[in-house]
């Protein structure tokens, strides 16, 4: 049936674009300067064209090398509707022995995306269908890049403006001094005592931070405390457990099912987060999705950059009866999500988004912006 779906060739282009000087605004990361994709298209020998996004890993053309000179060959001579394979392959070839590790997932997620796009496209339906799902009204909370460092006064008419646009959740950053993070925080619950508020501190809190922010998180009903540490801390989080009433989140910096397995077993953190641009694609994103069903965890996709990522995970979330929010990116500024091509997804005045219309993930990708973005060299923090 697919025999004509073959992969004839498959191509990564990082991309770039430097962020304006007045959306230059500190966070727990740091300061973003720019930001930064990798788009992976995948041509079929029957001519179908499916797109996919690898998360830049903080150095696109590294993980463009590695698709175009590694991964792309592993991938030959298998179907487009082989993901199964061609993930096995790409695996054993790169991750399970003497690869690239993270880098592998990453450049695979954005092959494995493709894959997916190109399949769907040729059977004319959309992704979430081949999933065994149906179209539906998914949760979203804003999030992405957004909510610096601001200060008070500018930063809520910020979150006032997110609530005017329909969003009934909303992702704050932490990682300023306590005090400014905790007062943010209990200003948005006093203006909005119904809004469901999440809290990430990108890996910038110790142990003391969190002792000290657990009863305002807890007295300002957070719906969860994100990556207070880095991914692989798992003794902090083990103890971090012992000390916050408020759920722990993780997940975005978690690769492959291996991964998510031992966040199980450590039993610290329970809201997961794998991201389907860095943790093996939809394929393993799946996968990871049934494993944690098992234990009755939610699955909250953290979003990458364009449209492709953001599409991928309504249709992940719309396949699985383990489902949570949708991470919108609610950023000011975003050219990579604005201008490659269709348009970005857009949250209802209820706070709820449904996939896109059209066969694949339902976005239309127009190469001729790819001159517009060429890939800059350096980091994307400061």
């Amino acid at each position: 049936m697919f025999k004509d779906l073959k992969i004839h060739t498959i191509e990564a282009i990082p991309l770039s674009y430097r962020l304006p000087e007045k959306h230059v605004i500190r966070r727990g990361i740091g300061r973003p300067i720019k930001r930064d994709c990798v788009i992976v298209k995948v041509t079929t020998e029957c001519g179908v064209v499916g797109y996919g996004e690898a998360h830049h890993g903080r150095s696109p053309t590294t993980v463009a090398t590695l698709v175009n000179t590694t991964m792309s060959f592993l991938a030959e001579g298998h179907s487009a509707a082989s993901t199964v394979a061609v993930w096995d392959a790409c695996y054993r070839g790169q991750i399970a022995t003497h690869g690239l590790g993270a880098g592998s997932y990453i450049a695979l997620s954005g092959i494995d995306m493709a894959l997916w796009d190109a399949r769907a496209k040729y059977l004319g339906v959309p992704v979430y269908a081949l999933m065994g799902g149906t179209a539906k009204k998914v949760p979203a909370y804003a999030g992405g890049v957004s909510l610096g460092f601001k200060e008070l006064p500018e930063y809520m008419e910020e979150i006032t403006a997110l609530y005017e646009k329909g969003y009934r959740a909303v992702k704050l950053r932490f990682g300023d001094a306590r005090h400014m993070d905790l007062k943010r925080l209990c200003a948005v619950r006093e203006k909005y005592p119904d809004i469901a508020i999440m809290v990430d501190a990108n890996s910038s809190y110790s142990l003391d931070d969190v002792r000290y922010a657990a009863p305002v998180l807890a007295e300002n009903r957070v719906t969860w405390f994100e990556e207070p540490f880095p991914a692989q801390d798992y003794r902090s989080y083990r103890e971090a457990k012992a000390i916050v009433r408020t759920p722990l989140a993780a997940g975005e910096n978690h690769y492959g099912r291996f991964e998510f397995n031992r966040l199980i077993e450590d039993g610290s953190v329970t809201v997961m987060q794998p991201d389907l641009s860095k943790s093996g694609g939809p394929t393993e994103v799946l996968r990871i999705s049934h494993l944690l069903s098992t234990w009755k965890f939610k699955v909250n996709p953290h979003s990458s950059i364009t449209t492709l990522n953001h599409s991928a995970a309504i249709h992940l979330l719309c396949s699985i009866d383990n489902g949570g929010y949708f991470e919108a990116d609610a950023a000011e500024t975003n050219d990579l999500r604005d201008l490659l091509g269709s348009a970005p997804i857009q949250v209802d005045q209820e706070g709820f988004v449904v996939p896109p219309p059209g066969n694949g993930f339902g976005i239309e990708i127009d190469e001729t912006a790819f001159a517009r973005f060429p890939a800059i060299s350096g980091p994307a923090y400061i």
